[in-house]
């Protein structure tokens, strides 16, 4: 079994600030992602901004990172 009683120390603000600091890590390494890798599967001709999935990473990343820092 994993024993996790050495995270009992840690509070409920540091917890929330290193999951807001590892979504912008996320974030980051997103956008540095080259764009040969983001419209895989998609020719030239057809890329629209929609085809984008570094856009689509950065809303999911932005939504998760509001909802943590609310709740």
């Amino acid at each position: 079994m994993l024993n996790f009683n050495f995270l009992s120390d840690v509070s409920v603000e540091t917890a929330r600030w290193i999951f807001l600091i590892l979504f912008v890590l996320i974030a980051i390494l997103v956008l540095l992602l080259p764009n040969d890798y983001v419209f895989e599967g998609v020719e030239k001709k057809d890329r629209h901004w929609w085809n984008n999935l570094k856009l689509w990473a950065i809303g999911v990343l932005s939504l998760l990172f509001i909802t943590y820092s609310v709740f």
